[in-house]
């Protein structure tokens, strides 16, 4: 079996939200402010609905779920309500990275072929 691809150097965070979630809508800008913040980290929004061939496999039952990646794997996978400054605390002491899934990888590689699709637009 051949190993998972390396993730990228720069981390990524990446919400898995839902259209509909009244907490996700209020998220995004507050996300937009932080990625401003960290200007090193990547960060996607991706809707598991409109990309649920990436997202199913997260199971999400809690909205917005917050996965923070990088090449050394996994650093966070959890809800997160919106607070930029929980969200900025976080991403100044990430966790020690845990080994990525190959559900990650997939999601992560789908994001770095179309970044566009999963881009952090506010408006």
């Amino acid at each position: 079996m051949l190993p998972n691809p390396p993730v990228s150097d720069a981390p990524w965070v990446v919400c898995l939200c839902a259209e509909w979630c009244g907490t996700c809508r209020d998220y995004r800008p507050l996300m937009q402010q932080v990625a401003q913040a960290h200007p090193q980290m990547r960060f996607a929004w991706v809707d598991i609905e409109d990309h649920a061939e990436l997202a199913d496999e997260f199971d999400v039952e809690t909205f917005p779920t917050l996965l923070v990646v990088d090449a050394g794997g996994q650093r966070f996978l959890g809800p997160m309500l919106p607070n930029a400054q929980a969200l900025s605390r976080l991403l100044g002491a990430l966790p020690a990275a845990q080994p990525a899934e190959a559900h990650v990888h997939a999601l992560i590689a789908g994001i770095e072929r179309d970044p566009a699709a999963f881009a952090l637009h506010v408006g």
